[in-house]
């Protein structure tokens, strides 16, 4: 621990905790022995880092914020996992990350430039990718990966070993227990289904008048037309094969045929 950083003098910081210079750890935190902070992290007050936790750069942690902490899981037996989270991310009020499991692979991963809401829940095993939004109380199970700029919104539970693609966006209170595809608006409000492309966000982020129009024929197949999943994936794969569609309806595409929990249509 660097002797220089600006530490309150409530806080507890275990010996071995690595703390630079530059880090800012607040009134009543507690960092334990295991603990790896990056430069520029700010710990507000009331925060608990745990287990082996290795934090990026420029992160901000809200009071009671709970990170690095042991698995919910009743198979957990003490042995040593891990908690890894990015850069830029800001971790907001009462949220709590538990870190990975022996039988999960080890490791929860965070990426960068989250923004992660007060009282969400990011369960073991889990992997969060970058530019991700996870709004008030959203609660994800063990196992869960959330792909970049996904969004999922408030009060949402989202069950154990569910992936939801990039540029997805999930409105509040969605009980999320299958794949949600990539770049689709997913909502309760329309009977927990898929019910078409996330087109303002995607516009957002910059992506291209034929991009939107290659993706929105593709949803209209798998969404507005008659087929099954897998007559869909076929014609939307014949599209790829005669040149009308680019790179996202290739990963869309490929998102549902290696579906492990089949996809939320």
């Amino acid at each position: 621990m660097s002797a220089q950083a600006s530490i309150h003098p409530t806080a507890i910081v275990a010996p071995g905790a690595q703390i630079p210079a530059s880090c800012n750890v607040g009134p009543w935190c507690t960092v334990g022995p295991n603990v790896i902070l990056g430069e520029n992290c700010e710990l507000v007050s009331h925060v608990v880092l745990d287990g082996h936790l290795i934090i990026g750069r420029n992160n901000r942690i809200f009071s009671f914020a709970c990170l690095g902490i042991a698995p919910q899981d009743l198979k957990y037996a003490g042995e040593l996992t891990r908690l890894e989270i990015g850069d830029n991310n800001s971790i907001r009020e009462y949220v709590t990350i538990s870190r990975g499991t022996k039988g999960g692979g080890g490791t929860t991963r965070i990426g960068s430039n989250c923004l992660i809401m007060a009282y969400t829940h990011i369960g073991h095993d889990s992997v969060i990718g970058d530019h991700c939004i996870l709004a008030n109380s959203a609660t994800l199970a063990g196992h869960v990966t959330v792909e970049d700029f996904a969004t999922v919104g408030a009060l949402c539970p989202v069950h154990q070993f569910c992936r939801i693609g990039r540029y997805a966006y999930i409105g509040g209170g969605t009980t999320i227990t299958q794949d949600v595809l990539p770049y689709s608006l997913t909502s309760i409000e329309r009977n927990n289904h898929a019910y078409g492309l996330n087109k303002v966000g995607l516009e957002r982020q910059g992506f291209t008048a034929e991009q939107l129009k290659e993706l929105r024929a593709a949803y209209r197949t798998l969404l507005a037309s008659r087929l099954n999943i897998t007559d869909a994936l076929a014609a939307i794969r014949e599209s790829i094969t005669i040149g009308n569609a680019g790179e996202h309806v290739v990963y869309l595409a490929d998102f549902i045929a290696n579906s492990q929990r089949g996809i939320i249509k």
